[in-house]
Formats: structure tokens, sequence, C-alpha cells
């Protein structure tokens, strides 16, 4: 088991890679078809994961179980990213990352319905409210960086995720973290391969650009790798909507590198729901986040 300290300072990096990432992949498919710029990037990490796989001399079970975990894993990567990489079309960076912040309510939700879970009636108006951020949103952000389709499609992959967290929590595996994210990859690598016959045409023909060729280098190395080891660390070591929380911090985040780095410009209104969004999350943790503060304090007194 983990200490607490490698925890937070695994949970910190994710942040900051997740952070990040909505930008990369916006840049990654600048100058590439947005799904073979998702094929390049899982080909690419397959072979990078196998060789950290061996360097660390990480085992790397094939059982029916590990094989249920690896499927079940890669809906966090091929099955959410590729609603992910369609909405690079209708939406900024600082949006993806906004819409991935809902993961916690989607998580509650299906934490509710499929697996019996309590909700506090404090959760529900959390939810109710981040629900009404979102209107906000859909109903004043037509412009260039933010369209009602990309709104859809982010949501389908904010499921997905979610979704993949439950399923990998509930095979319990007990998998090594990297050999779980090489799994996970490698059948991310084979499904991505059924879109080969549909994308053929739009093949990458020449070298792509500088700024496309680092997102896509970073989306590898940060995001398919990097991440996938600390995301599934911690899969299998906090609980999955403590995990989910990791996409509470990131939106603002998000949104101030892209309007720094990529000069996104959204409307006010569209902020106005974003902070609406955040509130509503706020509401929704605020009973864990009281308990990690008491827990805090019971600590120091000893």
């Amino acid at each position: 088991m983990p200490s607490q300290t490698n925890l937070a300072s695994t949970y910190v990096l994710l942040v900051f890679i997740w952070a990040t990432t909505p930008l990369a992949i916006v840049w990654s498919v600048s100058d590439l078809h947005v799904m073979w710029a998702l094929l390049l990037r899982f080909y690419i990490a397959l072979p990078l994961s196998v060789i950290v796989l061996l360097i660390l001399k990480t085992s790397f079970p094939t059982h029916k179980q590990a094989l249920h975990s690896y499927f079940a894993g890669s809906f966090s990567l091929i099955g959410s990213q590729i609603f992910t990489y369609a909405a690079t079309q209708y939406l900024s960076s600082g949006m993806i990352a906004l819409m991935f912040g809902l993961a916690p309510i989607m998580a509650g939700l299906i934490g509710r319905f499929a697996f019996g879970q309590h909700l506090y009636k404090l959760q529900w108006f959390g939810m109710a409210i981040a629900v009404c951020g979102l209107a906000i949103i859909c109903l004043n952000g037509s412009g260039q960086h933010v369209h009602p389709f990309g709104i859809v499609l982010m949501l389908i992959s904010v499921f997905v995720y979610s979704f993949s967290i439950f399923w990998v929590k509930k095979v319990n595996a007990q998998i090594q973290p990297m050999a779980q994210a090489t799994g996970s990859i490698l059948v991310s690598s084979l499904l991505a391969s059924c879109l080969i016959p549909f994308i053929w045409q739009y093949a990458p023909t020449h070298l792509p650009q500088a700024k496309s060729l680092f997102a896509l280098i970073y989306t590898v190395l940060m995001a398919s790798l990097v991440a996938m080891f600390c995301y599934f660390k911690l899969v299998q070591n906090i609980k999955a909507t403590t995990l989910s929380l990791t996409t509470v911090i990131t939106p603002m985040l998000a949104m101030m590198i892209g309007a720094v780095l990529n000069h996104e410009h959204l409307s006010m209104m569209v902020f106005v729901g974003a902070f609406i969004i955040l509130f509503g999350l706020f509401l929704y943790f605020y009973k864990d986040i009281q308990a990690n503060r008491n827990f805090a304090q019971h600590i120091k007194s000893k």
C-alpha cells in the first residue's frame, strides 16, 4: 500500500497532466486528422509502455481476470478519447477540461443507479446546480469555441470514462498499475485499428508541424503513459468519487492555459456557467471535504 505522501504526489501530478492534456489534444489535431492523431497516440505509446514494463521488470498477467481488467481500463482510453478527439472540432481546450469536470457527477449517478450507492440531498442539489451551469453554457456559447454538439460528445466521453473507473474497481484484478496501463493501451490500440478502413483516405502524407508533433509526443508520454500509470495507481488505492475530484480542479487551470497559450477567448456567460458548474461540484463534494478536514484535524491532535 503506497504512503499518503506518495498518493498525494501522484494526485498532484495527475491534475497537472489533465490540466494540460486538453490543449495538447487540440494542438495535436491542428495538422493531423483527429482520428489519426488518436491512432498514432496509441501506436506510439504501446511500444514505449512495453519498454517501461521491461525496464521495471513488472509482470504482465494474461489470466482471464487480467484481460477483463485491461478491457475495462481501455474504456477510459479509446472508449472515452474517441469522443474527446471528435469534440476538438467544436470546443476549446478549456471547455473540454470543464466537461471532464462533470466526471464526479457521472460517477455519482453511475454509483447510485448501477451499484446502489447512497447520495445525500446536498449532492443531488449540487448536481442540479451544475446542470444549470451547463445549460447556461449551451444557450450562450454558440461561438467558435463552444458548440452544443461538442458538449454532447464530451458528455458521452465523460460517461464512458466514469463507467470505466467503476468497472476496473469491480473487476479488482490486483494488477500492477504499469501492467494495467500497458494492457489497456494494448486493447485500445487493437480497437483503434478498427477505424483504419474508415479513415485511410485521411492518412498523414507529411511530417506534422512542430507544434502538432510536440503535442502528439506530449499526449503519448504524459497523457497515455505517465497519467495512466498515476490513474490506475489511484484507482486501486482511493475511492472512485475521490479520483473523479481530480477533474474538478483542472477546468479553471485548463481554461487559463488555453487562454494564455492558445488565445482562446470565451464569452462572459460561458465563464459564469463554468463558475456555476464548479460551485455545484463544490456542493456535491462538500461532505467529503468536511470529512477529510475532520480526519486531518484528528491526525494532528494525535
